[in-house]
């Protein structure tokens, strides 16, 4: 799939302040919708990481998704935004300014674009079993660090996944997880902590099921 054409919408695709030195947290997603499980991750890794800033970054659509049912962009981003009303949250559609397509390019352009911040990448652990299906998924475990976060029915197969076995001497213990943002890359945690048992699809289909009033 070749770049997208890029989007600009005030104050919903600009990339959110930052400095030298801070420990941000990169959550990227659809969002369609949001929901509380999604708030649960943020906090978590906000907290467990110990992370100044967590950037939750909508994307315009993930490649390895049906798109039909997308929520425009602007109408995901200030979900998000109402959802997760934290003063270290920050939400931002920026990869649309930027005809990005794939993870890869987001990472690759911050970690270039601005130097000196500590990157972590955050994902549920439902995507680790499919992150050999990512485009250059082993240059994103290499650009910068990783927490992946156990969602509900993914504990049993995340561990023996593909990339998780190809990963599995840079994983560092659970306790270790504060220090992670300072860790050279690669390197990556395995999270514990609150969970919800909704997920975005479920809520579409319940949408779809339930009669117009």
């Amino acid at each position: 799939m070749t770049n997208r054409t890029p989007l600009r919408l005030p104050g919903i695709t600009e990339l959110p302040p930052s400095g030298r030195g801070m420990r941000i947290g990169l959550f990227g997603g659809s969002f369609n919708p949001v929901h509380e499980g999604h708030l649960l991750v943020a906090e978590q890794t906000l907290l467990k990481l110990e992370l100044d800033a967590l950037w939750v970054l909508v994307t315009p659509g993930n490649p390895l998704k049906d798109r039909t049912e997308l929520a425009p962009l602007e109408e995901r981003v200030r979900a998000t935004r109402a959802m997760m009303d934290h003063p270290r949250i920050k939400v931002t559609g920026f990869e649309a300014a930027h005809g990005f397509t794939y993870s890869w390019q987001t990472v690759r352009f911050l970690t270039q674009s601005l130097p000196g911040r500590k990157f972590v990448w955050i994902m549920g652990a439902d995507n680790l079993v499919a992150f050999d299906r990512w485009e250059r998924w082993r240059d994103i475990a290499a650009m910068l660090p990783m927490a992946i976060y156990v969602r509900p029915g993914s504990n049993r197969r995340a561990p023996t996944s593909l990339a998780a076995t190809a990963l599995a001497r840079y994983r560092i213990d659970e306790s270790d997880a504060g220090r992670l943002a300072s860790l050279k890359p690669p390197a990556w945690v395995y999270l514990h902590g609150l969970t919800s048992a909704l997920s975005s699809s479920a809520i579409r289909a319940r949408r779809r099921r339930e009669p117009l009033v």
